[in-house]
């Protein structure tokens, strides 16, 4: 009786030791804005609810296992969603994980990714401005990737190949002195021309109060639904930021061309993150003017200034207005409140 007790404990102990080693965690963020919306250039103004004012909303299941030695397996499946209409991914036809779908294996030598991931430019861009990865205010983000606005008359991106990359080998190596950096590579999958793919690279240092970005990409396979061949893209961008305490700095400058065409652009960016209320929350403020040489010439210049107060942790409300200005075209001012809630 005592044996087969015994053998009871020990194998709930083994059970609970295997438990522990393994983990599965749901995690995500829901935000959602009210806003008044004109872009430059555009018909009218829009009213509108809509999802993702300073953070695409998004739903995620991700896991790691412990398996000895320091080597750990990983993975992660994310999608992006619009709370505003509980549909899931940017847009009609978003890939149901587009956010993140990948396996990993990780150590002392770094992390080796398999699947579809962020792209070098991602990790850069959202650090080096303070409003970080808002496709709605952030001035940088939106001359980064967002090139649908009909008057800007440019199908080119600055970042021209999503901020995600499908089919994709990532390695990340581990943090030394606060220098860490990431290769990307991702396959074509043309038939006939197996070297047809995108490659990049992203350098980032954390040292203290300063950081330092930089990322660098050529790009030949579209994103994200049905990667295809698209004319040699090549972007780059180098930033950073420095925390004053009282307040933090931000400043960017980057390039990006198209081989078969004229068009090439240049953009460059500012940030101020300023603390208050017992920094319960803060003021930001951003601009960023990009030049675009080619068949056409204009200028476009954004400026957002805001506050976002924390409630908690996971709780911040914000309320921003953005100025858009294109060359020739008449200018545009939005206002969104909103409140985002990770969980």
């Amino acid at each position: 009786m005592k044996k087969s007790l015994l053998a009871l404990v020990a194998a709930l102990a083994c059970a609970g030791a295997a438990q522990a080693q393994s983990t599965v965690q749901i995690s995500g963020l829901v935000d959602v804005y009210a806003g008044s919306m004109r872009q430059s250039g555009s018909a009218g103004r829009t009213s509108t609810v809509g999802s993702g004012g300073m953070t695409t909303s998004w739903l995620g299941f991700s896991g790691k296992e412990d398996l000895g030695n320091g080597l750990k397996a990983e993975f992660v499946l994310s999608s992006f969603l619009r709370a505003d209409v509980g549909n899931l991914g940017r847009y009609d036809g978003d890939p149901a994980f587009s956010r993140d779908a990948n396996v990993a294996l990780s150590g002392g030598f770094g992390t080796l990714r398999l699947g579809r991931s962020k792209a070098p430019n991602f990790l850069p861009t959202i650090l080096a401005n303070p409003y970080g990865d808002s496709f709605t205010v952030s001035p940088l983000v939106l001359h980064a990737n967002m090139a649908s606005l009909p008057a800007w008359g440019f199908g080119n991106l600055t970042t021209p190949a999503d901020t995600g990359w499908s089919n994709q080998v990532t390695y990340s190596t581990p943090s030394i002195g606060g220098l860490s950096a990431n290769l990307h590579y991702q396959f074509g999958e043309q038939g006939g021309d197996t070297g047809k793919g995108n490659v990049g690279v992203n350098l980032m240092y954390f040292g203290g109060p300063l950081t330092l970005l930089g990322f660098y990409e050529h790009v030949k396979i579209s994103n994200p639904v049905n990667p295809a061949p698209i004319n040699t893209k090549t972007d780059w961008m180098l930033g950073g930021a420095y925390d004053f305490s009282v307040v933090k700095a931000y400043a960017t400058y980057g390039q990006a061309e198209v081989d078969a065409t004229n068009f090439e652009a240049r953009t460059i960016s500012l940030g101020l993150d300023l603390p208050v209320m017992s920094k319960a929350g803060t003021v930001k403020a951003a601009v960023a003017r990009t030049k675009v040489e080619g068949p056409a010439n204009a200028t476009r210049t954004t400026a957002s200034l805001g506050y976002d107060h924390f409630l908690s942790k996971r709780t911040d409300l914000y309320a921003v207005t953005m100025h858009d200005k294109i060359t020739h075209l008449k200018s545009g001012t939005s206002l969104v409140l909103g409140v985002r809630h990770r969980f």
